[in-house]
């Protein structure tokens, strides 16, 4: 659980450095061009490994793993954080261990306890109501793009852990990325614009660390965490990640950071903590 945690905190400023490279860049280019970076890393890494090519029998887990976190879910979130917050997304977000649980147990041969079970209901009603609490009551097509984003990078992570069981993870994200990189590259030049070369610092370094980070090496920790610990226990460290996103939300961009934020988060921590000690059967 502490390393799918290390993954995590890494994940958690992907929102608030999308949202700081979106005001020039495109979201489509942010999310093939950041796959791009990530893929052509991968390949370097793969060389210098010399790393064993997958088994046949591994790539359709492969490409479906790719549709999930290489372009689903960045595609979706993007497009949704043109209009919304950094926050508002990792609060929405917030259902994904939910989900990833649920793509677990149709997937994997681990079945939760009715008390897990409760925990993560109940872990994700809080951050459901939180959402709400903050949209006034309703949900948007914001939303939706999110619940679409959330549902592309459940499925990523699971195929990617049943591909990590049998594989070292770091292999795992690399081959994902390697092969996908022609069609990354061939997207972002596409999907390029002279106008994002008028890019401030930040907004370029913002869009590296979705490259690297968010792209890459975060996956180096989570899928090792999910492997190793089982997918539905582990998933649910991510419904600290909402909580993250808010801190660097925080400090990054100057969003604020309420008295109902620290309230909903303190209480996801000790559903976390609670569901970490009830039965899952692998």
């Amino acid at each position: 659980m502490l390393v799918g945690f290390v993954g995590i905190v890494i994940f958690s400023l992907t929102l608030p450095t999308v949202k700081i490279a979106i005001e020039v860049f495109s979201p489509w280019f942010i999310a093939f061009g950041r796959a791009a970076l990530a893929g052509s890393v991968a390949a370097c890494w793969l060389l210098v490994r010399r790393a064993p090519l997958p088994a046949r029998a591994d790539l359709p887990g492969y490409a479906l793993t790719a549709c999930g976190i290489v372009w689903g879910f960045p595609v979706f979130m993007n497009l949704a954080l043109v209009e919304g917050s950094s926050a508002h997304g990792a609060v929405v977000l917030g259902i994904l261990p939910l989900v990833t649980t649920l793509l677990g147990v149709l997937r994997t041969s681990e079945r939760p306890s009715l008390g897990f079970w409760m925990m993560a209901l109940l872990g994700s009603a809080l951050v459901l109501a939180y959402a709400m609490l903050q949209s006034s009551g309703a949900l948007t097509s914001v939303d939706l793009l999110l619940l679409l984003a959330c549902l592309a990078a459940a499925t990523g992570y699971t195929e990617g852990t049943r591909l990590s069981q049998r594989t070292d993870p770091r292999l795992v994200i690399s081959w994902i990325l390697a092969m996908t990189l022609p069609v990354n590259l061939a997207l972002s030049l596409y999907t390029f614009s002279p106008a994002f070369l008028t890019a401030n610092p930040a907004q370029w370094l913002s869009f590296a660390y979705n490259g690297l980070f968010s792209m890459f090496i975060g996956f180096f920790f989570w899928y090792e965490g999910l492997a190793t610990g089982g997918i539905a226990r582990v998933s649910q460290v991510q419904l600290l990640q909402p909580f993250c996103t808010l801190l660097a939300g925080w400090l990054v961009l100057g969003e604020a950071l309420t008295l109902i934020n620290l309230g909903f988060a303190l209480a996801v921590v000790g559903v976390v903590f609670a569901g970490r000690k009830l039965a899952v059967r692998r």
